[in-house]
């Protein structure tokens, strides 16, 4: 857990829904929040006291006509973990992954079983996007199995975990938030995959270092489509890329933009509002 100071940002949604809070959330961590909690009506945002900006935030939210108002505060970053304890689930993907943390008890055991500590970082596979990239990939076992994998904007390394414990034989994953790497890094090794696993503060610009048979990136449609490029050149022929950290309204644009290069769409997944794509090089 990091020592920072944060800011709560309490915002007011009316009328209320799990969708208009999801997609508040996608465009806030854009500034940008970490960490997110429901309390209808209201969504809880958090971000590191130094990054906040209230005027960049009312921008933000001034696209949302349902959101009502807002207020800010200090919290103690210390209380989070705490908080976070208290609200985590273990979740069961297709019955085939459990993901769960120390304090849970009674878990069912399946095939794959992956323990985290978020320390603050996002993928815990309770967002459908998250959700939807470790099925699209227990779907597709034999692209990841011998092969070298990519976990782009890794968060706690859950995809990469996932990839290393279905056979992949080396996991590379690369986050811009130094947190999350360093979460991605002791949460590899507490699931006894960090000898496959390589893990690295940084941009896109890391891609250019290796060749990768499958590339996993699960964040927002800006940075996907920013970065599709650097994707595509790190791709190998035949290789595999997951695609999710959208909704299904983006569907469309994503389309345009991956087979304006070149790849081949080969399956999609829906959930909750959100989309996840595959595409073949």
């Amino acid at each position: 857990m990091n020592s920072f100071e944060y800011i709560e940002v309490a915002v007011t949604l009316s009328p209320f829904s799990e969708s208009l809070s999801e997609m508040v959330m996608a465009e806030v961590a854009e500034l940008p929040y970490e960490s997110f909690v429901t309390e209808p009506p209201v969504l809880k945002c958090y971000i590191q006291k130094d990054l906040y900006n209230a005027s960049h935030l009312k921008a933000v939210l001034s696209g949302f006509p349902e959101v009502t108002g807002f207020t800010a505060g200090m919290v103690q970053a210390q209380n989070w973990n705490a908080d976070w304890e208290g609200r985590f689930e273990p979740i069961v993907v297709d019955g085939k992954v459990t993901v769960k943390a120390s304090f849970n008890k009674d878990v069912p055991r399946t095939r794959f079983n992956i323990w985290i500590d978020p320390k603050m970082a996002f993928g815990t596979a309770s967002h459908p996007t998250t959700y939807m990239m470790m099925s699209a990939m227990l779907s597709r076992e034999e692209a990841i199995r011998g092969r070298a994998v990519l976990d782009m904007g890794c968060g706690t390394g859950l995809l990469g975990i996932l990839a290393a414990k279905m056979g992949a034989a080396k996991v590379y994953a690369v986050d811009i938030d130094a947190v999350a790497a360093e979460s991605a890094w002791g949460n590899a090794r507490w699931n006894r995959v960090g000898s496959r696993m390589e893990i690295r503060c940084g941009d896109a610009s890391l891609l250019q270092m290796g060749k990768y048979d499958v590339i996993l990136a699960n964040i927002n449609r800006n940075i996907l489509i920013q970065d599709l490029p650097t994707y595509v050149r790190s791709l190998r022929p035949g290789g595999l890329l997951l695609l999710s950290g959208f909704f299904d309204a983006d569907v469309p644009v994503l389309y345009d933009a991956v087979t304006a290069v070149g790849l081949l769409a080969d399956g999609r997944l829906s959930r909750d509002g959100w989309a996840c794509l595959a595409f073949r090089k």
